[in-house]
């Protein structure tokens, strides 16, 4: 598949570049697409939940341990202590605890979910091929004025870049609906919550590879 190569101002350089079929034109019909994509993203939300939550059951509850009423004959529930859930200010029953989210999941599963998000993006015309640019300074204007050229000034965009250039870096963080990354570092997740993903010329070559 080709594509139009545009420059940092919006405007087709009438060069082409070539897309992997095997990468960015998959048949989503076949296999379990859908599914693959959820487990993919299923682990990356659950690898960035910190997992400290904790509530204090009845034990845990500072509170005196005497018994409150009676054991039968009060017509309600039996209660022991102040510290009951049944009652204002007592331990919680179940509540949550700290816990690992983190899951495992197969490296050709991850490798095909990314395909899968990238054939998604190619189809939904999200995806435009730009020329390797650089900032001469870190300066959040040079950034929007890229953004104001493809009119994605109120979108979600994704950068991606072949490395890491500290001045775009720094020019694209200061805004918040604007994400750069690496090619290397893709993932399905990231992909798909975007608006448009601007894909530099030198990324091309690292993400045919995928």
């Amino acid at each position: 598949m080709e594509v139009a190569v545009y420059n940092i101002k919006g405007e087709d350089t009438g060069r082409k570049v070539t897309l992997n079929d095997e990468v960015f034109s998959r048949d989503l019909s076949e296999g379990n697409a859908e599914h693959t994509i959820y487990l993919d993203i299923k682990q990356y939300l659950g690898n960035q939940r910190q997992g400290t939550h904790k509530s204090k059951e009845r034990s845990e509850v500072s509170g005196s341990t005497r018994k409150l009423g009676r054991q039968k004959g009060g017509g309600g529930a039996r209660r022991g202590d102040i510290n009951s859930p049944l009652l204002r200010g007592g331990g919680t029953v179940f509540g949550p605890r700290p816990r690992d989210y983190r899951t495992k999941l197969n490296k050709k599963v991850k490798a095909l979910a990314r395909r899968i998000a990238l054939t998604s993006s190619v189809n939904d015309k999200k995806i435009f091929v730009i020329e390797n640019f650089s900032f001469d300074a870190p300066k959040t204007k040079s950034y929007m004025n890229i953004a104001k050229g493809f009119k994605l000034e109120d979108k979600k965009v994704l950068l991606v870049m072949a490395g890491v250039d500290e001045n775009v870096l720094l020019s694209v963080r200061n805004v918040p609906n604007a994400l750069m990354a690496q090619a290397v570092d893709l993932n399905a997740f990231t992909l798909l919550n975007t608006d448009a993903i601007l894909v530099t010329e030198d990324s091309v070559a690292i993400l045919n590879e995928f």
